[in-house]
């Protein structure tokens, strides 16, 4: 439920430019520039990490980072003289810089990017960063129909996907509810696109199914960091609502599937009463109370990550008073909290005001203080929860026993674990988010198997 390591980069583009002959020997030559798109390495040691740079003719640049999940990111400082190529990364701890020149014999940019201190080589070449291999990511021509659709939610309008196989008659449905953040329909994280996979999955398997935007994400209004979990079990009230109104979907068999946060939200909201669902599939849901989630995240990766235990239990220390915070609900005393914490830390790890007032905000204090409980105590249809073994943002180890307890009562109820899998259900060797980029599978085959085995088991496609 966190992002993986936030790090530095830069690179330089564009393509050279003639430079313009001088009107009379008074008058110097205009810097040549560069434009377009570069790309290259910066040279950690041990571990360099892809960049592109694109610069445009306005005097702009952007910067993309694919295995940071980093895409068109804005730069600012932008020189582009070819004896001075230089930019910085704006908000990122460390206070990332680029300083190069353009190398004419190798029609390269050389030169070195500078983080906390540290500096890197970067030599840029002409040409886009290259993405990632993602050899599950669906394609088109897909064998099934795909539109974007709209729909309001109280005040807002949700933007989306709904994917309909093209068998004739009445069809189960399945909603998908992202995981915490400013999530898009494709649950996009660092190269990778969950939800697309699982909607093509599902829809090839005979069913229809619905993605959105979060709020405040593409096309979908509305403020997250305004919203609470009330607001947002609403706006899956108004998903349902809209697949009943299709005269393609059976209304009786329409559920819900939700990932990491989603799995706090679809129970809370298939638990209302006439809530319309008909089961509901669980991946990576956490079934014990947000703060602990975090807590216990954070300790889990930190040690991963080789952290010193005075780091870890500082980390851990103001994740619990923030916690307390919250649950009195005094923002103004979290926010207060969260600046003075994030003021005594090393410059190089100091966040932006922005991403600290975002820590802190109405969305925040409610997902730390959600108690899963009585929502997963109350269903009373089918239930698929499962975990990976190597899941270190929603630890089986936390939540499996808790939720196995919390189903008990449920006649339909499946927990699972699978082995060697990570929070986003890929085969890993850690489970540390920083390495969810580094992984070709977006979810592992058997994770699509098994989910596709339960749910057509228990509403068959066009049953």
């Amino acid at each position: 439920m966190r992002t993986p390591r936030s790090l530095v980069l830069a690179s330089f583009a564009v393509v050279v430019l003639a430079a313009a002959a001088c009107s009379s020997a008074q008058q110097p030559a205009p810097p040549v520039r560069v434009s377009g798109d570069w790309h290259g390495n910066v040279e950690v040691p041990n571990d360099p990490i892809a960049v592109g740079v694109t610069f445009a003719e306005d005097g702009t640049a952007t910067i993309d980072i694919p295995l940071q999940g980093i895409a068109a990111a804005p730069l600012s400082e932008v020189k582009a003289d070819q004896d001075n190529v230089s930019f910085a990364l704006p908000k990122v701890a460390g206070n990332p810089t680029y300083q190069g020149k353009y190398d004419k014999g190798s029609d390269s940019i050389l030169g070195q990017l500078t983080q906390s201190g540290k500096t890197f080589p970067l030599n840029l070449t002409h040409g886009r960063v290259a993405l990632p291999p993602r050899p599950q990511q669906p394609e088109p021509p897909f064998p099934y129909k795909s539109e974007d659709v709209t729909y309001r939610s109280g005040d807002i309008t949700v933007a989306g996907t709904l994917t309909e196989p093209n068998t004739p008659g009445t069809h189960p449905a399945v909603l998908l509810i992202p995981g915490s953040g400013a999530a898009d329909r494709d649950e996009e994280i660092l190269g990778h696109k969950p939800f697309l996979l699982l909607a093509d999955t599902l829809t090839r398997a005979g069913y229809v199914v619905l993605r959105t935007d979060k709020r405040g994400v593409g096309g979908t209004g509305g403020d997250l960091q305004d919203s609470d979990y009330d607001d947002l079990a609403d706006d899956i009230g108004a998903g349902v609502a809209f697949l009943h109104g299709l005269p393609e979907i059976d209304g009786k068999r329409i559920g819900l599937l939700g990932h990491s946060e989603g799995g706090y939200l679809a129970p809370l909201y298939a638990s209302r009463p006439g809530s319309g669902v008909a089961f509901a599939i669980l991946m990576a849901g956490p079934a014990v109370p947000g703060s602990a989630v975090i807590q216990e995240q954070t300790q889990l990766i930190l040690t991963a990550q080789g952290a010193q235990p005075d780091a870890i239990g500082k980390q851990i220390g103001y994740e619990s008073a923030l916690a307390n915070v919250f649950r009195i609900g005094d923002l103004d005393a979290a926010k207060t909290l969260a600046h003075q914490y994030n003021d005594g830390l090393p410059a190089d790890e100091r966040k932006s005001d922005e991403a600290v007032d975002a820590s802190v905000s109405i969305y925040m204090q409610s997902l730390s203080n959600y108690d899963p409980a009585p929502a997963l105590s109350a269903l009373r249809m089918p239930v698929l929860a499962f975990y990976g073994s190597k899941d270190l943002q929603v630890p089986p180890a936390q939540s499996e026993g808790p939720m196995r307890a919390l189903l008990a009562q449920d006649p339909d109820a499946t927990v699972h674990v699978f082995g060697g899998l990570n929070h986003l259900m890929q085969p890993a060797d850690k489970g540390t988010p920083d390495e969810y980029a580094k992984i070709q599978i977006t979810i592992d085959p058997q994770v699509l198997a098994y989910i596709t085995a339960w749910l057509t088991q228990r509403f068959p496609p066009n049953g």
